[in-house]
């Protein structure tokens, strides 16, 4: 017998957030502030995105305070003086979200190369296995570094050397350094089988020991949760 299908009313909603062309103008190549002005005549305010100018640092940070109570990742900056550029982000806008940071440990570092020879720049990172009191290694960053830090980390990691080559200083795991980054993905490279994406040093915790460093199966939860807070494919 066969099914009969029954429509269903889905809950969406259009938002507009920019205007290319109006009544026969071409927009593109007028300022952001020209493009939402033109919009605002054409659309009713409810179908339009949230907009604010940001006067200061205190108003942006109560606009992203406000976003993630409403659900939303993040928010988009953009410049008021900026033209529409096809196909790309452009240098006039910028994606903005809170990123989460782990507190892990320094396992080695590499060398760096020129502007930075003659530093320990790269750092290898690692989680806390709390089952065998060891380190799983879960990435490489270099970035967020600044000279006086470079200068600094590279003092006392070859204080704390066991080993070296000719590009890399493995150290004893003492140091724990606050992590910032983007997300989690699988990876074949690292023993753990996770990789920090798009991994950038915060600051040093010398407040922290390496016994109260973040452990491995608590990272291994936070990549669980992303799992499961991703729609199903359909």
């Amino acid at each position: 017998m066969p099914r009969t299908l029954v429509p269903t009313r889905l809950p969406l909603s259009a938002f507009f957030f920019d205007c290319l062309y109006l009544n026969g103008e071409v927009l593109v190549e007028q300022t952001n502030a020209q493009r939402w002005a033109a919009m605002s005549q054409a659309v009713p305010a409810a179908s339009r995105v949230v907009r604010a100018e940001i006067a200061g640092t205190a108003d942006g940070e109560a606009l992203m305070r406000a976003a993630l109570h409403s659900g939303h990742e993040g928010v988009v900056a953009k410049s008021l003086a900026s033209s529409y550029e096809a196909g790309r982000r452009g240098a006039g806008w910028l994606k903005l979200k809170p990123a989460p940071t782990l507190d892990l440990v320094v396992l080695a570092a590499e060398w760096g190369s020129g502007r930075r020879k003659g530093w320990l720049s790269n750092l290898h990172l690692g989680a806390r296995d709390a089952e065998t009191g060891g380190f799983v290694m879960l990435g490489k960053t270099f970035k967020g570094l600044t000279d006086e830090t470079l200068a600094w980390q590279t003092q006392k990691l070859r204080e704390l050397a066991t080993s070296q080559d000719d590009w890399v200083v493995h150290v004893r795991p003492e140091l724990v350094v606050e992590i910032a980054f983007d997300g989690l993905q699988q990876s074949p490279v690292y023993p753990g089988g996770l990789a920090l994406r798009f991994a950038r040093v915060r600051r040093y915790r010398e407040d922290k020991s390496a016994a109260e460093a973040d452990t491995v199966a608590f990272v291994r939860s936070l990549y669980e949760q992303k799992l499961a807070g991703e729609p199903d494919e359909a």
